[in-house]
């Protein structure tokens, strides 16, 4: 299925080998614009057999364009001095680019685990590096998941799955989290369950102003991939619902 690589390549996996969570990089899953996705053999340390290594690709290629979501971002990590001086800056500052970068990858990780422990349908955070994290591999031996936007659903399961979404975007928001830029290009499918993936650019709805709008398009988005398969939807509907119990603390 996938060619075998040794540690040699993949030196931003480096502190996952020296820890013992995985032994072998077995091939690519998914290469992207801003991270590329590994399938990995597992060591006894990760609790499975398979893991996913997620490498974010170099600082030129990521995080572009990412005004809207970053907004009141220094306000939810806290940043302070220094730190946020270089956040401010980081179009014009090299320190500024590399505080950005970390805080995206870091943003990611503590989603996933924030989602992961609430009951939340994402992969299972197992460990963190400077330019990597390491995920529950969704799949097996021999294919990994696909994305929903490449599979072709049984109208049978389509109305419980869209409802499974739906669930899982109002527990995002239970958790004070917008995804942001969701889509079936991020969500996972194997045999009737999905993952939602692809955090980095999630944000906090009490900090900025455009998350109804961003809670808004991940729904519209989802509602039509549905009703290709037969869903009657209300993308309007959903989302002003949505949006009215979390502004009176209802979910």
């Amino acid at each position: 299925m996938r060619r075998s690589q040794g540690r040699d390549h993949f030196t931003q996996l480096e502190p996952f080998f020296d820890r013992g969570l995985i032994e072998e990089v077995l091939g690519l899953i998914k290469a992207g614009k801003e991270a590329s996705v590994y399938c990995c053999r597992a060591g006894s340390d990760a609790g499975s057999s398979l893991v996913a290594a997620k490498v974010y690709r170099g600082q030129q290629y990521r995080f572009k364009n990412d005004a809207v979501y970053q907004e009141a971002r220094s306000r939810e990590l806290g940043l302070r001095g220094r730190g946020l001086r270089a956040f401010e800056k980081r179009r014009s500052s090299a320190t500024g680019r590399q505080v950005q970068a970390g805080t995206w990858q870091h943003r990611e990780y503590e989603v996933l685990q924030t989602l992961y422990d609430a009951g939340g349908d994402v992969p299972r955070p197992i460990a963190f590096a400077e330019n990597a994290i390491l995920l529950e591999y969704f799949g097996d031996e021999e294919d990994a998941a696909q994305q929903l936007n490449r599979v072709q659903l049984e109208p049978a399961e389509a109305p419980a799955l869209f409802q499974r979404v739906i669930n899982n975007v109002e527990l995002m928001l239970a958790m004070n989290l917008v995804h942001g830029d969701l889509s079936p290009h991020n969500i996972l499918y194997w045999r009737g369950k999905v993952r939602v993936i692809d955090f980095p650019q999630s944000t906090d709805p009490r900090f900025n102003r455009h998350a109804h709008d961003l809670l808004s398009r991940d729904v519209d988005n989802i509602c039509r991939y549905f009703e290709a398969f037969g869903v009657a939807t209300d993308a309007c509907g959903i989302t002003d619902d949505l949006w009215r119990r979390f502004t009176y603390a209802e979910l």
